[in-house]
């Protein structure tokens, strides 16, 4: 299968697979402004850090060359609503504010090249940050690949596969080059209630690919390890703090304890882009919380009374002490800590 294309860049509009309904629909959102792409954030028609990273530098990109023929004080006041916008969209994620601090850094830098001059080297910094995200898990991917046996049952949570960064994935890309490397791999993926990202997105991904896998409900998890039907976790993160606690989709706090009790590796693959060293534990961590109308039933479908309270985070925090290893495209860290993690961010 040729890589999935998460989005594509068309000159002066963003195309984004529309996650929301796949795998029943293989269909593109087109974005002309800083404002759609962070509705298409808010919204879910793209997710996973490393895409809602690349997409918010691109919405950065499509805002200076929609305000570049007015005057200057508009062109101005256009760019600084569009970083507005696009840091109100999601709060987890850190990618999406390292991709705009980003932006911003060469667009403070650049102030005095004129509109048409700065809006070319904006959408050439954001190809960048698209390229590198790609290569990054491509990096990742080998080097995780080794912590993989051959005839590895791999379990891993929602989708950090392609479908979540620029191409290839971090827990899917470990996954992906394990298999490259002529292992024999399967895959068991957790639905991931609410949003169903394991049944909907990674499941897609791996029969695309051939690679086999095993769909189960999220509460299957324990009794699968317990059976001795899965040798080690692979997810992906959100946002890593600097002694390494982790913030990903929720349910993986609940992995990584039911892997500690029964003896199985608990990996994180996740880019340099994903570690936010401002916040020295996962205590700080902003967690996002989401509409009740994704618990309360899906799409169309209603199966709860009206009514009904209902809490709806869409991530949770892992320790560090639960974390076999960070696999990152700069090196693995074992049993991370604040220090480990300050070296790596320092290689």
């Amino acid at each position: 299968m040729a890589t999935v294309q998460t989005m594509r860049w068309e000159g002066d509009r963003l195309a984004l697979i529309d996650q929301r309904v796949l795998p029943l629909r293989f269909e593109y959102v087109t974005c002309r402004s800083a404002a759609e792409v962070a509705i298409a954030i808010r919204d879910m028609v793209v997710r996973g850090a490393p895409a809602i990273g690349c997409a918010a530098a691109f919405g950065v990109a499509l805002e200076s060359l929609r305000a570049e023929p007015a005057s200057r004080d508009h062109f101005n006041e256009a760019m600084e609503a569009a970083f507005a916008t696009l840091r109100a969209s999601r709060p987890t994620a850190v990618n999406l504010f390292w991709a705009l601090d980003r932006m911003r850094r060469l667009y403070v830098d650049a102030r005095n090249a004129t509109p048409h001059a700065l809006a070319a080297r904006l959408v050439a910094e954001a190809q960048a940050i698209h390229d590198e995200d790609l290569a990054a898990n491509r990096a990742m991917g080998r080097l995780g690949a080794e912590r993989v046996p051959d005839g590895a049952r791999v379990m891993t949570h929602c989708n950090a596969g392609a479908l979540a960064t620029a191409g290839y994935g971090t827990a899917l890309g470990v996954i992906r080059a394990a298999r490259d490397a002529g292992k024999r791999i399967s895959v068991v993926a957790n639905e991931t209630r609410p949003f169903l990202q394991g049944a909907r997105l990674t499941a897609w991904e791996m029969v695309q690919e051939g690679i086999p896998v095993t769909l189960i409900t999220d509460n299957m998890a324990g009794a699968l390890m317990r059976a001795g039907r899965v040798d080690l976790v692979v997810v992906g993160a959100d946002r890593v703090a600097a002694n390494g606690d982790v913030a990903n989709k929720i349910g993986t706090y609940t992995l990584a304890v039911l892997a500690a009790r029964h003896g199985l590796p608990f990996y994180v693959a996740a880019p340099v882009s994903t570690f936010d060293p401002a916040l020295p534990d996962g205590a700080a961590i902003p967690i996002e919380q989401r509409s009740a109308a994704e618990v309360t039933g899906f799409g169309d479908l209603r199966w709860a009374p009206e009514g009904v309270s209902v809490e709806n985070p869409a991530f949770d925090v892992t320790p560090a002490e639960l974390v076999t290893a960070l696999i990152t495209e700069r090196g693995i860290v074992d049993r991370p800590d604040s220090a480990s993690v300050a070296a790596l961010l320092r290689s």
